[in-house]
């Protein structure tokens, strides 16, 4: 056989090979570093659930510093979860409805990431008058909820429900956390490192955990 044939052969194959191992692997990498979630601030949410006073404002969101108390009377800040994605909620143990399949989902979320110290989970309840410490440790308890992993929080109403109306855009009522005022809401909300919300999703339904998941692990690539 022609000796060009397998000089011509040989430059092929490098050919073939150079690209199959590098050239398409970086391709990829290139693709996929390019793609990002999108950074939420107030004027990119639909504007019933934001607060007036802050409507306008095109950048620079973030969640404001709280201080709630967890399953175990712990106090729980921004502290916890400095350096950390975590998905945030709202709900009340005696809540019969939505509160149902989102704890269920958020466990999904939590049995998938349990090994992963990157993620955190926090959830506010809306009845602090009625979510006391041992009532939140009972019902934690039931679900088997991971401390380390996910704070069940009670504190004040009126803190409560501004994080909910101001910082995490999660409720379309209007009130100010008084006697009367009460929420009640689907979202998880994913919060990236730097206190940002990157991501909003309707937590009652199971189909959306595999979206969280992924958008999650697309989120830890943008802090490699």
């Amino acid at each position: 056989m022609d000796i060009h044939f397998f000089k011509k052969s040989k430059y092929t194959f490098l050919f073939l090979f150079f690209f199959t191992i590098i050239a398409i692997p970086a391709y990829y990498f290139l693709v996929r570093v390019d793609q990002k979630l999108p950074v939420y601030n107030p004027a990119d949410i639909n504007p019933k659930l934001v607060d007036n006073s802050i409507r306008m404002f095109t950048k620079n969101h973030t969640i404001s510093n709280f201080e709630l108390i967890n399953q175990n009377g712990e106090k729980v800040t921004q502290k916890e979860y400095n350096g950390k994605i975590y998905v945030a909620d709202f709900f009340f143990v005696t809540c019969k409805g939505i509160c149902i399949p989102m704890s269920n989902n958020m466990l999904e979320l939590q049995k998938h990431f349990k090994d992963d110290d990157d993620i955190m989970f926090l959830s506010h309840t809306v009845t602090p008058e009625l979510d006391s410490v041992p009532v939140l440790k009972a019902y934690t308890e039931r679900k088997g909820i991971i401390d380390k992993k996910w704070n069940v929080t009670t504190g004040d109403k009126k803190h409560i429900y501004e994080l909910a109306r101001k910082s995490y855009f999660a409720v379309l009522d209007e009130g100010d956390g008084g006697v009367q005022d009460f929420i009640h809401t689907e979202n998880f909300i994913l919060i990236d490192k730097d206190k940002r919300i990157r991501g909003m999703y309707d937590g009652t339904k199971f189909e959306n955990m595999q979206k969280i998941i992924d958008d999650i692990l697309l989120l830890k690539e943008e802090y490699k």
